[in-house]
């Protein structure tokens, strides 16, 4: 196993859910100050995030110097994507809008080396990412057994088909996406309210995951939403958004200032 993989030795230790952050806005100062907030792991959100290529690189090395767990969520289902990803150094993927168990299956195959799968080995900057750092020979050996293999479960397709995805071997995490899941079986969230049918998707979802063993994971957007997931028996949830809690702080700053009341729906979805 390589050492250093905090969301993997969470997840391990089974003592409740681990908590993380996501990070839409480029910078290492940004990585850091999320990182050292006392969390298991960020998501690089490259994805919906103003993050590319080079700003991924530079924030999954800056998160793992603090401790945390950097985690990419990567634009697409692509192997390419993967590939640079892991090889940045991440502790593991997430991959958005998955349709089927077989494109789950072709998730499994790029992110793991043979004979799992069918990713190269070459970065020379993975090992890097892990403390203490790991030969290349020691990561070829550690990584299968130790990176996370994460999916969103949001469409309609992938609902449909949620218990053949979680028992695909080589997924690690089904993953809540709940706006694009509500959106997608016609039961969108509007003005924060969740509808019973999205509710009872998402319980399918942990159902699922549960049965198959693997863990679940959930996008919360404040912290008394988390809490709530939390009581329902999902292993990994995020807190909050690093731009909409900017947008909040600087809404409670300014308004406390100007003697007004801080709109409710200010830094929320």
């Amino acid at each position: 196993m390589l050492r250093g993989c905090a969301l993997k030795n969470a997840f391990d230790r089974n003592e409740g859910p681990s908590i993380g952050l996501w990070q839409t806005l480029p910078g290492q100062n940004v990585s850091r100050i999320l990182a050292r907030a006392g969390v298991d792991w960020v998501l690089v959100d490259c994805e919906h995030g103003n993050i590319d290529d080079a700003a991924m690189h530079e924030a999954v090395p800056a998160i793992a110097s603090c401790g945390a767990s950097p985690i990419v969520r990567i634009p697409d289902t692509q192997g390419w994507m993967i590939k640079r990803a892991l090889d940045a150094g991440a502790h593991g993927i997430l991959v958005p809008l998955l349709r089927s168990a077989e494109e789950a299956r072709r998730v499994v195959r790029a992110a793991k080396f043979p004979p799992e799968g069918q990713r190269g080995l070459g970065s020379p900057f993975a090992m890097e990412r892990f403390s203490p750092a790991p030969t290349l020979t020691e990561y070829l050996q550690g990584a299968n057994g130790s990176l996370l293999t994460m999916v969103q479960i949001e469409t309609q397709e992938a609902l449909d088909a949620v218990e053949e995805i979680a028992a695909v071997p080589g997924i690690d995490v089904l993953f809540v996406g709940p706006f694009d899941l509500g959106n997608n079986i016609g039961h969108p969230i509007l003005n924060g309210v969740m509808k019973p049918e999205l509710e009872q998707a998402i319980d399918r979802i942990l159902a699922a995951t549960k049965t198959a063993g693997k863990k679940s994971g959930f996008f919360a957007t404040d912290g008394e939403q988390a809490r709530r997931y939390a009581d329902r028996g999902f292993h990994m949830i995020s807190t909050a958004l690093d731009a909409t809690l900017l947008q909040a702080a600087l809404a409670q700053s300014l308004s406390v200032a100007r003697g007004q009341q801080v709109p409710a729906a200010v830094g929320r979805y």
